[in-house]
C-alpha cells in the first residue's frame, strides 16, 4: 500500500502570519486572541477574537485581484504557496497534484457586503464576481490558478471538522493512486458583525474583558465557551518513496484517519461521546495502531464545559488506562476556535510535534476539574519521546474527524 508523508506546511493564524511563527507562539503560550479591530465590536456581548493581524496579501496578488477575493481565500493562497514552497518539490506532473482546502462558512463576508450592496443601491450593483468570491469552494480554485496544478480539486465540508476532513480524504487520494501529491486543509475567515451576533445567540461565546488573552481556558474548571479565530493551514502530503527519492524533509507520517458523526444534536456534542470514541477507534484500526503507541493528543478542546467534558470521555473509552498516560493539549487556548482552519492547524501542531520532540502546551490552566482528570500539559511545552500523535477536531452538525500522525518512516 502506498505510504502517505507530510514534506510541508503553510499557515497564516492569529499567533503567526506563517507556519514556523505560528508554531513558536504555540509552544511558548503566546495567546492571538485580543479585543475585535476589523469592526466595531461594542454592541455585542463578546467583543474579543483571534484574529489575523498585519496580513497583507500583496506579495502574492496584486490589489486589483485581491478586491475581487474573499479574505478566505486570500489566506489560504499564502498558506498554500508558503506550504508549496517549503516542500520544495520541483519535478512534478502538475495533474498528479491535488489540492483539498475547505471551509466551514466560505465567503461569509463577501455575502453580507453584497447584500448590503443590495440593499441599498440596488440590483444592479451588485459585483459579477460575488458568487465565485462567496463559494466554498473558491479557494481550491484559486489556489490550483495560482500554482497551476491540475490534479484532483474539492472542498471539503464537514463544520469545525474541515481542516481534519480534508486531510484524511487527501491522504486516501493519495492512496487510492489518483494523485501523488495533495495540498490539503482548510481556511476561515468568519470574524465578521453577522457571524459574531449569531454566536452570541447560540450562547456559546465566552466574554472576557479585563484580560481577552485569558479566555480560552480548555479543560479548565472554570472555562466558559470558545472564543472565535480565523486564519488558513495548508499540508503537502506526498507519497512516501517520491518523497524520500527527492530527498524532501519528512515531518510525519499520515498513518490513519476517523470519521464519525454524533446523530445527537446540531450544536452540542453527545454526552457520552461514543461517536468520537468510534472516530479515535476507527483511525487506530486503520493505520494498526495499538493505543499505547500514541504519546499525544492535540484536542478539540474548545473550552466549553460539555464539549470538554465529551472529549475528555471519549479519550478515556478509546484509551482505556492508557489515556491518563496521554499528553493531552489544546492549541485552541492560543488561537481560538478557527472552526474549517482548525483541523488542519492542529494536525500541524502534530506534525511538528513529532518532528521536534516537543508539545505545545494549554495555556490558561489553573483548576483542575475532577471530572477532567487527564494530563492536559498545563501552561508549558514539554520535551517528549513521541512516537504518535493523534488531531482530533468535533464540529457542529455532529461531524468528528482526526488525524493519526506517526514519525517518518526510514
Amino acid at each position: 500500500m502506498r505510504r502517505v508523508v507530510i514534506t510541508g506546511f503553510g499557515a497564516v493564524t492569529p499567533i503567526g502570519l506563517d507556519a514556523p511563527s505560528t508554531w513558536d507562539a504555540a509552544l511558548a503560550g503566546r495567546s492571538g486572541i485580543g479585543f475585535i479591530e476589523s469592526f466595531d465590536a461594542s454592541a455585542f456581548p463578546v467583543r474579543i477574537a483571534g484574529e489575523v493581524k498585519g496580513f497583507d496579501p500583496s506579495e502574492l496578488i496584486s490589489a486589483k485581484e485581491a478586491r475581487r477575493m474573499d479574505r478566505n481565500v486570500l489566506m489560504a493562497v499564502a498558506a498554500a504557496v508558503e506550504a508549496w514552497t517549503s516542500a520544495g518539490v520541483e519535478e512534478y506532473d502538475p495533474k498528479r497534484v491535488g489540492i483539498l482546502v475547505g471551509s466551514a462558512i466560505g465567503g461569509i463576508a463577501t455575502i453580507a457586503e453584497q447584500q448590503q450592496v443590495f440593499m441599498e443601491r440596488g440590483a444592479d450593483r451588485v459585483s459579477p464576481f460575488f458568487i465565485p468570491s462567496a463559494l466554498v469552494d473558491t479557494a481550491s480554485g484559486q489556489i490550483a490558478i495560482q500554482l497551476g496544478l491540475t490534479g484532483p480539486n474539492y472542498a471539503p465540508v464537514s463544520a469545525c471538522a474541515t481542516g481534519s476532513t480534508a486531510i484524511g480524504e487527501g491522504a486516501a487520494t493519495i492512496v487510492r493512486g489518483q494523485a501523488d501529491i495533495i495540498l490539503a486543509g482548510g481556511t476561515e475567515a468568519a470574524i465578521t458583525p453577522l457571524i459574531l451576533a449569531g454566536f452570541c445567540a447560540m450562547r456559546g461565546l465566552v466574554a472576557e474583558e479585563n484580560d481577552p488573552t485569558l479566555s480560552m481556558r480548555p479543560f479548565d474548571a472554570t472555562r466558559a465557551g470558545f472564543v472565535m479565530g480565523e486564519g488558513a493551514c495548508i499540508l503537502v502530503l506526498e507519497e512516501f518513496e517520491a518523497a524520500k527519492a527527492r530527498g524532501a524533509t519528512i515531518y510525519a507520517e499520515v498513518l490513519g484517519y476517523g470519521a464519525s458523526n454524533d446523530a445527537h444534536h446540531l450544536a452540542q456534542p453527545e454526552p457520552e461521546a461514543a461517536g468520537v470514541a468510534a472516530m479515535i477507534s476507527a483511525a487506530l484500526s486503520s493505520a494498526g495502531v495499538a493505543p499505547e503507541r500514541v504519546g499525544y493528543v492535540n484536542a478539540h478542546g474548545t473550552s466549553t464545559p460539555l464539549g470538554d467534558l465529551a472529549e475528555t470521555r471519549a479519550l478515556r473509552q478509546a484509551f482505556g488506562k492508557h489515556a491518563y498516560d496521554l499528553a493531552v493539549s489544546s492549541t485552541k487556548s492560543v488561537t481560538g476556535h478557527c472552526f474549517g482552519a482548525a483541523g488542519a492547524v492542529e494536525a500541524m501542531m502534530c506534525a511538528r510535534a513529532i518532528y521536534h520532540q516537543v508539545v505545545p502546551p494549554t495555556i490558561n490552566y489553573r483548576n483542575p476539574d475532577p471530572e477532567l482528570d487527564l494530563d492536559y500539559v498545563p501552561n508549558e511545552a514539554r520535551k517528549v519521546d513521541l512516537d504518535v500523535a493523534l488531531s482530533n477536531a468535533m464540529g457542529l452538525g455532529g461531524h468528528n474527524g482526526c488525524i493519526l500522525l506517526g514519525r517518518a518512516p526510514q
